[in-house]
């Protein structure tokens, strides 16, 4: 069926359910940000492919809502559907939530798959809905009825992640937590975030495509662990280790019939951000709602861990180093497809040590893709990169000692001044985070005006956060720390913390021409200033394209940090590179200015 046909059966799905309008989201039960292609309802039922965003079907309407960075891919996506594009005006906000209400009339009745919503969004939806007395009505499966050859859930099995690379045992990480319970008041902890279970217990699979989790149920009592799970996932060396823990195992399915057995005595802790509304109406225990014990914790990276980063950015470096030295002596000789460019890069990280996959679908941007921010390149529509003009690269690697993620614009030929001009302030952006010191207690969206001020200064900007937490062998976007405008996201209100790592990602992008996007991953780390105050160490390894670069524009201390930078660059990949590759590499980070 074409996307209108679904459409058309899902209205009549939707007139024989009573409901007047129904909502689809991206995520999964467990509210993640990739999922399982069984999960991808959204991208059925309306051709649209971004990471972020949701569609709002009416009898005679069809709304897409998704923000900034997916305004140019929604517009070509959505051609021919139907559906019309609503831009958000800030990054993840549920602004679909206030305008649907307003269109609704007096008791009408919207439908939701309740596994697909965490109590904390039907709370939100309730707030609009409730004044105008609109219903708001469970219609799990409505989707099954018209996707007729939907994917089965995945099926990868689970296997354990060694602590000789992780750093901390899972029975420590349970003390930790039922420490946390106890304060709380909470007999239980019930985990729905796939990689909070992944963290928790030491376990990892590929469930999700780039991330390492498994399709589970944590719930956590002060006695008991117990693990929902398809129980032919769990290896029986596996379940041995996990019995030794205390954490016993049961059916996946059966997680609703287990919260809905505890007391109406006891309380069970949740976090109302990715709870599922679908287990609510038949529990009888009290529910305390809040935001999750264990997001702070994953956070901060344990000596281990920083350890690992460390030495996985050499990894990720020397790989990199391979595949631009390629990429550079192969465009004068051919061109190349955006698409062999992301399998090579694939190709050279998984000659290095412990690497298990991408963190994500790497972008590959020539020219205009470059300035799709989130573009994927296709085989059949991909461009063909020529000796000229400007390259966008974003990828990352997973290693069982870590998590990458990396940005590097390059320009094949000679630069126009534009070019140049865009390109140095970006990166003046990126160190003037890179090189802030800031009080404790400082959050994100304090910071994030850095990366900025300088494009704006020249009256530019760009429409995604400046950065993101990330995960140790686990999301590449791990909340809930990093760089954002606004304080609707974690990113925006959390304050930054010794032992976190985040990205710092500042970018241009002019429509039908370029992108330029520069991304380090830092480490939070105490200031050299002051003993009350934080600072940022850049941990990727690998040059930032001089070429680019309006040596007019740098400041003297600009140029310090960036001929420091490739300093340790080159010290920290040279010694692992044959004489050819030190030579390419120490052009690359040859001192400017």
């Amino acid at each position: 069926m074409t996307i209108k046909e679904r459409l058309a059966a899902l209205r009549v799905a939707m007139k024989s359910e009573g409901v007047d309008a129904l909502i689809i989201p991206a995520n999964d039960p467990h509210q993640s940000e990739y999922v399982a292609a069984h999960w991808k309802v959204r991208p059925y039922f309306s051709g649209f492919t971004g990471s972020a965003g949701l569609v709002v079907v009416l009898a005679d309407y069809a709304a897409l809502w998704t923000d900034s960075r997916y305004f140019l891919q929604a517009a070509t996506e959505l051609e021919g559907t139907g559906i019309v594009l609503h831009k958000q005006q800030v990054q993840h906000a549920p602004e679909h939530v206030e305008w649907l209400c307003n269109l609704l009339p007096q008791s009408a009745t919207i439908g939701v798959e309740a596994s697909l919503f965490s109590v904390q969004q039907i709370a939100y939806l309730q707030s609009y809905s409730t004044p105008k007395e609109i219903i708001i009505k469970d219609v799990e499966n409505i989707s099954n009825k018209v996707w007729t050859d939907r994917p089965a859930l995945p099926d990868t099995i689970a296997y354990e992640h060694d602590v000789k690379y992780n750093g901390v045992h899972r029975d420590e990480k349970l003390a930790a937590l039922r420490a946390g319970m106890k304060e709380k008041g909470a007999e239980h902890y019930f985990i729905s975030g796939l990689d909070e279970i992944a963290w928790m217990l030491n376990i990892r699979a590929w469930d999700i495509d780039y991330t390492p989790v498994v399709l589970s149920y944590l719930l956590v009592s002060a006695n008991t662990v117990t693990l929902f799970i398809k129980d032919y996932k769990v290896p029986q060396d596996l379940k041995e280790t996990l019995k030794a823990s205390g954490v016993a195992l049961q059916d996946y399915h059966a997680v609703g019939a287990a919260l809905s057995a505890v007391s109406e005595k006891e309380t069970i802790f949740v976090d109302e951000n990715n709870f599922s509304w679908s287990f609510v109406p038949s529990m009888k225990a009290k529910l305390l709602k809040g935001t999750s014990l264990i997001m702070p914790m994953m956070a901060i990276k344990n000596e281990m861990e920083i350890k690992h980063f460390r030495s996985v950015m050499v990894k990720d470096g020397i790989a990199l180093t391979h595949f631009f030295k390629w990429l550079e002596e192969t465009i004068v000789k051919e061109d190349i497809k955006e698409t062999d460019v992301a399998k090579k890069l694939s190709g050279f990280r998984s000659q290095q040590d412990l690497y298990k996959g991408d963190s994500f679908a790497a972008i590959v941007g020539y020219k205009s893709n470059g300035a799709i921010v989130h573009y994927h390149a296709e085989e059949a529509t991909c461009a063909t990169i020529k000796n000229e003009g400007m390259l966008l690269i974003d990828s990352g690697g997973q290693y069982l000692d870590g998590t990458t993620d990396i940005t590097r614009t390059i320009c094949f030929g000679a630069p126009t001044k534009e070019q140049k001009e865009h390109y140095t302030l970006v990166l003046k952006g990126n160190i003037a985070l890179q090189t802030s010191n800031f009080p404790k207690g400082t959050t994100g969206v304090q910071l994030d005006v850095l990366a900025r001020m300088n494009l704006w200064n020249a009256g530019l900007n760009y429409g995604h956060g400046t950065g993101h937490g990330v995960g140790f062998f686990l999301r590449v976007h791990e909340p809930p720390q990093g760089f954002a405008e606004s304080t609707t996201t974690l990113r925006g209100s959390t304050a930054l913390e010794e032992g976190t790592v985040s990205s710092n990602e500042p970018g241009f992008y002019k429509t039908g021409a370029y992108g330029i996007r520069i991304e380090n991953l830092m480490l939070c780390v105490p200031s050299s200033k002051n003993e009350d105050f934080l600072a940022f160490e850049s941990i990727t390894l690998f040059p930032i394209e001089t070429k680019l670069i309006d040596l007019s524009l740098m400041s003297e201390q600009d140029l310090a940090w960036l001929n420091g930078y490739h300093e340790r660059v080159y010290a920290a990949l040279s010694p692992s590179l044959d004489a050819e590759e030190k030579a390419w590499l120490a052009e690359k980070c040859a001192a400017i200015g």
